[in-house]
């Protein structure tokens, strides 16, 4: 990553402190990292080593106690909240992929996908449009009209990444996106993931213990005991 790029995220002596006094936990000890606009990273650890805490604190679930959040270099966190609206941050500017798709049931695919920018206030046939160019994208536009009960595994997760790309995020972070896949289809979501972050210039950050995906990553961070190492 260039010097003079403005990374899309970045973490200075991130630290979480669970509970107080002699039961105190530190999930996280001064973690830092770069990503840069349009990159897909890694971030791996075994169980216990503090990826759900660091991933939680990214898309601003929880508190950090400490250290520096920036986003596009504006500080959301500085020792405490920069931001009034946490969620309206999740909303508008970080997008979320989860190991389940977790689409709305009783939506189609079309309306799964334009549910968010209409809550960030867009028209519905602007949300609609934007909903059916990412589809587009993402090879699933013969699917707007259906259940997402009707589709395969594979298609529930494109549904999913077009829902997070909906708003246009700087960062997308995506929690084991391909445990449930086979190779074939979790190198598919990979490509796509990689294909997304180039064009819209997003950076990712990708949770996973899946050793298919983990050699497709131009960089990986390795978290243990609550630290980041960058391979």
């Amino acid at each position: 990553m260039a010097d003079n790029t403005t990374p899309a995220i970045e973490l200075r002596g991130l630290r979480k402190r669970y509970g107080s006094g002699d039961t105190a936990v530190d999930a996280l000890k001064g973690v830092d990292m770069r990503i840069a606009p349009g990159e897909v990273v890694g971030l791996v650890g075994p169980s216990g080593s503090g990826k759900s805490t660091l991933l939680k604190c990214l898309g601003a679930v929880i508190d950090p106690t400490a250290g520096q959040m920036l986003l596009g270099g504006e500080a959301i966190f500085d020792e405490v909240w920069k931001v009034k609206d946490l969620r309206t941050l999740r909303r508008d500017r970080i997008g979320f992929v989860f190991q389940a798709p977790y689409l709305i049931p009783f939506l189609d695919v079309t309306d799964n996908v334009a549910l968010l920018p209409m809550l960030a206030g867009k028209s519905n046939k602007d949300a609609r449009r934007r909903a059916l160019e990412l589809l587009e994208a993402l090879d699933v536009a013969h699917r707007a009209k259906a259940s997402p009960s009707l589709l395969s595994g594979g298609e529930q997760q494109r549904v999913s990444i077009a829902r997070a790309l909906a708003n246009n995020p700087p960062i997308i972070l995506a929690d084991e996106p391909t445990a449930p896949l086979d190779s074939e289809r979790a190198l598919g979501v990979v490509k796509i993931l990689n294909d997304m972050a180039q064009q819209h210039q997003t950076a990712i950050i990708v949770v996973t213990h899946d050793e298919k995906i983990i050699p497709t990553f131009k960089r990986i961070y390795h978290i243990r005991d609550g630290k980041t190492y960058e391979e």
